[in-house]
């Protein structure tokens, strides 16, 4: 593609050099720059892209984008590369992925979801609603990426970055996808991954503390804010009455055109007669002039609102009650409330809780059907909202009978200070606990320790398939971890 057609709606660029020349892909990462790229340097939290101009140029880059805010000195340029000056390195960065990959994500209805919790198992209904009416669905997420049942594969972060994010646009406008139901983090919304692109609709979750740290949101006011950004850019959007922001998103985006959905508080959808087991959740809703019962297949109070956000966007896209009963019953989502099916039939739960709010949601939830003892393992990830941690020791020191305090993804942080941190908050607590720094030990007291009647949570990981210890992912998959534990232990 030319390289002005790529610069189009670039604001206030000063250019020096061929703009007519045409460019063979956009980097930002000069290891991935071939012959005939565009390389656009952003400055990170870890790496800043300008120290790598040279290395990208040597790579085959033929034009360079540079932001004017970044240390420019030391950086050198021959006469033959084409050089761009920006006010913003992100924002052209993004508007130069939206031009490049043809602007995408008009080609097809665009469902951006968001929230602190419930995002992932939100994005799942809604697209598992739209596949029973028989339309064909991409899913850009926290787990992984899809067209129908074609996994393109697992995701590194909840929201891409905008090169990545706008190449799978492409794949799925290719693909004659008629729905694309993204997660949108508000990271990816304060860093304008997403800027430029098409959302018809939006969905707010839920709005509670969580990425605070010098890496991600400065103060809370900043995380709503960001979150907040999505609505500005849809038509039409789907909130949580029973969140105290909804109101707020409500008043300051008067052209979007929003619809409520609850429990407690006044709203278009509200669900009645809440019912909540240990395998379930039911509730009745008014569909049209009838209450109707709707049973979903992930129990806790939780599960009613991810659920009501679904069938409420859902209806307005002509989903019939059948579509609806059918993939509440069936539907089932990787780490969120997931029991992992065993043949000596212990309650063992994984699930992705790693903040304060989502593991007292969690464990109040499960305290609520379990018979005997509720078992916590849980730990905190490390280089990141360090705040937190004594929270989470707090909440499980107070809902769960028996804690044990583990590391998560540690970093490169030491397992024990994020644990002595934890600990803090627990030892406020009555809350019977002890520390094993092992996650693989830790899981395992808490198997040999369980009957039948307990029930074991495994919080903080949920999908993933791996810890992060230093700067290495190593496998870790607490699945197949709590089968073999099962097959040594004997139960």
């Amino acid at each position: 593609m030319e390289l002005k057609k790529i610069l189009n709606g670039i604001e206030n660029y000063k250019s020096k050099g061929d703009l007519e020349i045409d460019i063979s892909s956009i980097e930002d990462n000069s290891k991935e720059v071939k012959p005939g790229s565009l390389f656009i340097a952003i400055s990170g939290y870890d790496f800043d892209g300008h120290n790598f101009v040279q290395e990208a140029i040597a790579n085959g880059a033929v034009a360079v984008i540079l932001d004017v805010n970044a240390n420019l000195k030391g950086i050198k340029l021959n006469s033959e590369i084409t050089v761009i000056l920006v006010e913003n390195s992100r924002i052209a960065l993004a508007i130069a992925a939206c031009n490049f990959y043809g602007n995408s994500s008009k080609k097809f209805t665009l469902i951006g979801v968001t929230g602190t919790k419930g995002k992932t198992t939100t994005t799942y209904m809604i697209k598992s609603i739209l596949e029973k009416m028989g339309k064909k669905v991409g899913l850009i997420g926290t787990i992984a990426n899809y067209i129908g049942d074609n996994c393109l594969g697992e995701s590194t972060r909840t929201t891409p970055g905008s090169i990545e994010l706008q190449r799978t646009f492409k794949e799925m406008a290719k693909e004659k996808v008629d729905y694309v139901v993204m997660e949108v983090s508000s990271q990816s919304l304060k860093l304008n991954r997403v800027l430029g692109t098409y959302f018809d609709i939006g969905v707010f979750t839920n709005f509670s503390g969580d990425h605070i740290s010098e890496k991600e949101h400065s103060d809370m006011a900043d995380y709503f804010k960001s979150k907040e950004k999505l609505f500005s850019m849809c038509k039409k959007a789907y909130v949580n009455s029973d969140d105290f922001k909804s109101s707020i998103l409500i008043k300051d985006n008067p052209k979007c055109e929003f619809k409520t959905y609850g429990i407690d508080n006044t709203c278009d959808l509200l669900a009645k007669d809440v019912t909540i087991t240990n395998v379930s959740v039911d509730y009745k809703v008014k569909i049209g002039s009838k209450n109707e019962r709707i049973k979903v297949n992930i129990p806790g109070r939780f599960s009613v609102y991810n659920s009501l956000a679904a069938i409420s966007l859902c209806l307005d896209l002509g989903a019939t009650l059948d579509n609806i009963k059918e993939t509440m019953e069936e539907i089932a989502v990787p780490g969120r409330s997931e029991l992992i099916s065993n043949n000596v039939d212990y309650p063992i739960m994984i699930d992705y809780a790693h903040t304060p709010e989502s593991l007292s949601c969690i464990l109040q939830a499960v305290k609520t059907y379990t018979r005997d003892r509720v078992i916590c393992v849980f730990g905190c990830g490390g280089d990141r909202d360090t705040e937190k941690r004594p929270l989470m020791g707090e909440v499980s020191g107070k809902y769960a009978d028996y804690t044990i305090v583990t590391t998560d993804n540690p970093r490169t942080e030491k397992p024990e200070d994020i644990i002595a941190q934890i600990e803090v908050g627990i030892s406020k607590t009555k809350g019977k606990y002890e520390v094993i720094v092992d996650r693989k030990e830790a899981i395992k007291k808490a198997i040999t320790m369980m009957n039948k009647k307990d029930m074991v949570v495994i919080a903080g990981k949920g999908h993933e398939k791996y810890q992060e210890i230093g700067k290495e992912k190593i496998s870790f998959d607490e699945r197949e971890i709590v089968k073999d534990i099962l097959k040594e232990v004997k139960k």
